[in-house]
């Protein structure tokens, strides 16, 4: 199955801190694919700090739910915290690393949601993606993450 990830760093040393999580995911998985760095404002709350992402490809025969409990193992050993308040609301971290799609799989367990469910909202998961996969469609819509792309809002 061909995986593509997103990981997001906005506190500590940020390029560092992709760096570590690609050369663990790399370590696993072998062969991939980065796309460009891409940054941007915290999505869903406020903070100072922007956000550095990056989208990773690779392919494994593992499961999806094995894969993403290795990706949380990588995310907690790297020192990423909680991605939530005591109230709910979003945090800064350093490190987050989103399953955005897998192949054209539709997954909607309580763990796992691919593709990701904010997808076509979210321009630091949707740039990435279209650099490493731009004929890649969206298994409900249709779309490609560039045209998902040109549906967003324009903001100033």
């Amino acid at each position: 199955m061909y995986y593509f990830i997103n990981i997001g760093s906005n506190l500590g040393d940020r390029r560092l801190n992709l760096s570590r999580a690609v050369r663990k995911i790399a370590a696993k998985y072998g062969l991939f694919e980065l796309s460009h760095v891409h940054e941007s404002a915290p999505w869903g709350y406020e903070s100072d700090n922007e956000f550095m992402n990056i989208g990773m490809s690779f392919v494994s025969n593992d499961e999806p739910q094995a894969v993403l409990a290795f990706l949380q193992g990588v995310e907690k050993e790297l020192g990423g915290g909680p991605h939530r308040t005591a109230d709910g609301s979003y945090a800064d971290r350093l490190l987050d690393i989103d399953i955005i799609a897998i192949d054209r799989l539709l997954i909607d367990s309580p763990t796992l949601q691919v593709p990701h469910p904010h997808l076509a909202e979210r321009e630091f998961f949707l740039r990435p993606m279209a650099e490493l996969a731009p004929m890649w469609r969206h298994p409900k819509t249709g779309k490609t993450c560039g045209e998902m792309l040109a549906d967003l809002p324009v903001t100033e």
